[in-house]
């Protein structure tokens, strides 16, 4: 099984390669794009649907966040089941996730993240000679396991982020500081004031007491006027709009 899995891994991640740079789009459709783990529940579920009009063999596993680590080495505290199955053109499957109760921080979220691999079936006797391009295409989702009892909600947790400028080199960059439990993901940033606008549109996230730095594009409104826009994401997967004030600026890094 291990080898098979790491087979159907190495060919998705190549297929995946060709498939991305073609534009190409994946069959199998994860039914959102996050998924939270509640301590106090017994398992999560979330169902994947084949839109295409052919079946596909689907693997699924998770990991700590190196998309490049080999499923046969990753040590994770879920199982995942079923880990290998064939969804056909038009139906769906339901992922069972279970916790297997190995410690994990009690006073703030962990992420992980969820990976499927769609591969393609074989060609029929009948189409083997032809020439064709099979593709794989491997989605990848984050799971945040949330222990119970934290302090405050996730919903609050973007208006705690503290904002400031810094400087590298000739570049000025947003830097944000977590001081809750929370992982906070951010679908956008824009900075304006006094005429000036500058913007960081590629994504990220902030994990729990710590510190991340989002490069800017544009003009970079420094005054006291300037203020800052976000599209936080929240647990559903959709976006909440919030403003937020800047700290003092940080003097160039060295």
């Amino acid at each position: 099984m291990k080898q098979a899995f790491k087979s159907l891994l190495t060919t998705g991640v190549l297929a995946f390669g060709i498939a991305g740079a073609m534009q190409a789009h994946a069959s199998v459709v994860i039914a959102g794009t996050r998924v939270i783990y509640n301590a106090k529940d017994a398992e999560q579920t979330i169902k994947l649907t084949n839109e295409g009009k052919s079946p596909a063999l689907t693997q699924v596993w998770l990991d700590r966040g190196d998309p490049k680590a080999s499923p046969s080495t990753i040590q994770v505290p879920f199982t995942v089941t079923p880990p290998v199955t064939r969804v056909d053109p038009g139906k769906g499957q339901t992922l069972r996730i279970l916790y297997t109760g190995e410690p994990l921080p009690k006073d703030r979220e962990s992420v992980f993240w969820l990976n499927v691999l769609e591969v393609p079936p074989k060609p029929a006797a009948d189409e083997a000679g032809a020439n064709r391009l099979q593709m794989a295409f491997r989605s990848r989702i984050k799971l945040f396991f949330r222990p119970a009892g934290l302090k405050g909600t996730q919903d609050e947790a973007s208006a705690q982020i503290s904002w400031r400028v810094v400087q590298s080199g000739n570049r000025a960059l947003l830097e944000a500081h977590n001081p809750t439990p929370y992982y906070v993901s951010f679908a956008s940033l824009e900075l304006s004031g006094g005429g000036k606008k500058a913007t960081f549109d590629d994504g990220g996230m902030v994990g729990p007491g710590e510190t991340q730095t989002f490069p800017l594009t544009g003009e970079v409104a420094r005054g006291a006027d300037a203020r800052l826009r976000y599209q936080a994401i929240n647990d559903y997967g959709g976006p909440a709009a919030g403003e937020a004030a800047l700290n003092a600026s940080a003097p160039p890094a060295k």
